[in-house]
């Protein structure tokens, strides 16, 4: 299978996923400034989740471009990723209506959380497909940021319950870190042949 089917159905379910978002945000029922005031932490949770699955999407394209061969164990990775992925407009209206309260902010961390690793899974199925001195490998190499990642979202969820927006917080902190694409990667693809 060519790993042009796979990049244009993941792309299809990130495109699908942020339009279920934004077709969750409600039109306040009057024109004033009071009338929106309820909407901000919906507004909120959506361009934080916006972001997120913008990164997802951004660096699975970086990703794809190092791949050779898709293999069947590409395809589940993918597939387990996307599912994660694919309840982040769930845990988003779900944090954004509750006005990020503790249970919805965590349960988001969670998804997050879950998310990461699926990332690290399809990362890892990938190179060990394309061997260990494969271009992916080489430039995701220790993968701290992405460790550091996980053990942000673990940190936030226990937070939500302690202090809601430091977990908050947290996630703006990890969703800002992941904003530029993965230079790793870039710089890796300026150096191999056309």
């Amino acid at each position: 299978m060519t790993k042009s089917r796979v990049e244009a159905f993941s792309d299809g379910v990130i495109a699908i996923l942020i339009t279920i978002m934004v077709l969750e945000l409600k039109v306040p029922e009057h024109a004033s400034l009071d009338a929106l005031r309820p909407l901000i932490p919906v507004l909120l949770s959506y361009v934080l989740s916006f972001i997120y699955l913008g990164i997802y999407w951004n660096n699975h394209h970086h990703m794809f471009h190092m791949v050779r061969q898709v293999t069947g164990g590409m395809l589940w990775a993918n597939l387990h990723l996307l599912f994660w992925l694919s309840l982040v407009p769930f845990v988003t209206g779900w944090m954004g209506q509750n006005q990020f309260d503790s249970l919805p902010t965590a349960a988001y961390g969670v998804v997050m959380l879950l998310a990461a690793i699926a990332w690290t899974i399809l990362q890892h199925v990938i190179i060990r497909a394309q061997g260990p001195d494969s271009p992916l490998a080489d430039a995701v190499g220790s993968d701290t940021k992405g460790r550091l990642s996980a053990l942000l979202y673990v940190a936030a969820i226990p937070l939500a319950f302690v202090h809601r927006w430091i977990a908050d917080g947290i996630f703006a902190f990890v969703a800002l870190m992941w904003l530029v694409p993965d230079r790793r990667i870039e710089s890796r693809l300026r150096e191999e042949p056309r």
